[in-house]
């Protein structure tokens, strides 16, 4: 365990490739670049899947030792002759009993038809079920339909509660007890905006969860910063109390319902008159403020935001969004904080009745190049560049190390600089999916 760490700090790693069998699953993969890679990391297995269009969208399972392909998961829509695609993907963060510690791990795989399956995959085991154990569709095709333009983006899965965030930033909850998914809420927001990240914690067994979501928030006039939503869910029922969200006409109320809300954001502004310290503070948090926010994200206790690449006069002038679209932030950001630092907050969420707050700490700089995605686990941040950069920080000390260099220019083809960035990692791993493809950066050497 010290030679793993020594290496994340020095940036030491081997490095496995995962090109070299391609996914067959998208027909239009031969004509057009792969749009989102999702990955998984589970004990046992690495899982890809792209965002291409498919009448059959599919898994690819790997050992995590190996880059063979060991098995496929298809996931079929339920309707004939229907194209579709992975949207999501989320890993049961449940811990096994003693008894089922070595027997499977659950897998949630959404659709772009609303629709979504969950897979129980076995450890010790090479066979892999290719049935769903739990399937959820919408009821009716309109239903279907409506859903299909409103994908889930995010998911977080501690069983038997599944909370899913789609791209119009509608928070889902769907209650998986005694074998039968039941969504019991809906909530919705008019203040907050993509890019999004949610982490779910159990605080009792069954009883009380926790899920924290960090977002953009806009700051008048052109601005964007970042807040994070904490909602408590019991399996008590839902409760009257204030928060965010405005719930959409009610489905019925079952066992998981949220209870209680809290909001800490960056750029708070006070109401009315301020003194000369609030003066300070908040020409400080206003200089933080950004153009266009690339990706945040949370573990519950750490706030990291990337600001955006700034987009061309000639992109914004182009563009083929209709008029009554929300307008898409274009900027570019502050010269204090550019598109290759990162932002890093504290979250506190006292359980007194002292308020939330989102505190700065500091920005965290090395990177080169406009930052694609982020990941954030167990106070650690890794960053992944468009230019294949990666970077890891131990957010509790800052420091920072580079684990893979920029790629040359002229390696970056047109079909690469055209792949959405991904990038997850466990104690021993990142995964990465960039300019470079789908690559394994192994720590424990």
């Amino acid at each position: 365990m010290y030679r793993i760490s020594a290496n994340w700090k020095n940036g030491r790693c081997a490095i496995d490739n995962l090109n070299d069998t391609a996914d067959s699953s998208s027909e239009s993969q031969s004509v057009a670049p792969i749009e989102h890679t999702h990955i998984l990391l589970t004990r046992q297995y690495v899982i890809t899947a792209s965002s291409n269009p498919s009448s059959l969208p599919r898994l690819l399972v790997r050992n995590k030792g190996d880059s063979n392909i060991i098995q496929t998961i298809t996931c079929k829509p339920s309707l004939p002759h229907v194209t579709a695609s992975i949207s999501a993907l989320a890993l049961d963060q449940c811990r096994p009993s003693s008894a089922e510690a070595d027997q499977h791990v659950r897998i949630a795989v959404f659709l772009s038809t609303g629709e979504f399956n969950i897979f129980e995959l076995a450890h010790s085991s090479s066979s892999i079920p290719s049935i769903p154990k739990f399937t959820y569709a919408p009821r009716s095709a309109s239903a279907r339909h409506r859903t299909s333009s409103a994908s889930v983006t995010h998911a977080a899965f501690h069983h038997p509660l599944l909370v899913t965030l789609s791209d119009t930033f509608t928070v889902s909850i769907y209650d998986l007890n005694d074998g039968i998914i039941t969504r019991t809420q809906t909530l919705s927001s008019f203040t907050s905006y993509p890019p999004t990240s949610l982490v779910l914690s159990a605080m009792s067994e069954s009883v009380t969860y926790k899920l924290v979501l960090a977002y953009a928030v806009p700051v008048y006039p052109a601005h964007w910063s970042v807040g994070a939503t904490e909602l408590i869910i019991s399996r008590s029922g839902a409760s009257e109390s204030s928060h965010p969200f405005d719930s959409l006409p009610n489905f019925a109320l079952g066992p998981m319902a949220v209870i209680k809300t809290r909001t800490a954001r960056a750029v708070d502004t006070p109401p009315g008159f301020i003194d000369e310290r609030k003066l300070l503070l908040m020409r400080a948090q206003w200089d933080r403020k950004v153009k266009k926010i690339a990706d945040t994200q949370t573990d519950g206790k750490w706030v990291v935001l990337a600001a955006g690449d700034p987009l061309t006069a000639s992109t914004n002038a182009t563009s083929t969004a209709p008029s009554s679209a929300p307008p898409t932030p274009s900027f570019i950001s502050s010269a204090s904080h550019s598109s290759a630092h990162l932002q890093l907050y504290r979250l506190q969420m006292p359980s007194s009745a002292h308020a939330p707050k989102l505190t700065f700490v500091r920005t965290l700089r090395g990177p080169l190049g406009a930052t694609v995605a982020l990941s954030l686990a167990d106070g650690r941040c890794v960053s992944l560049s468009a230019n294949g950069s990666i970077w890891v920080w131990d957010l509790d000390g800052g420091e920072g190390a580079e684990v893979a260099n920029p790629v040359a220019l002229d390696a970056m083809d047109a079909r690469t600089t055209d792949v959405k960035g991904t990038v997850t990692f466990d104690e021993r791993r990142i995964v990465s999916a960039g300019v470079r493809g789908v690559e394994v950066r192994r720590f424990d050497i």
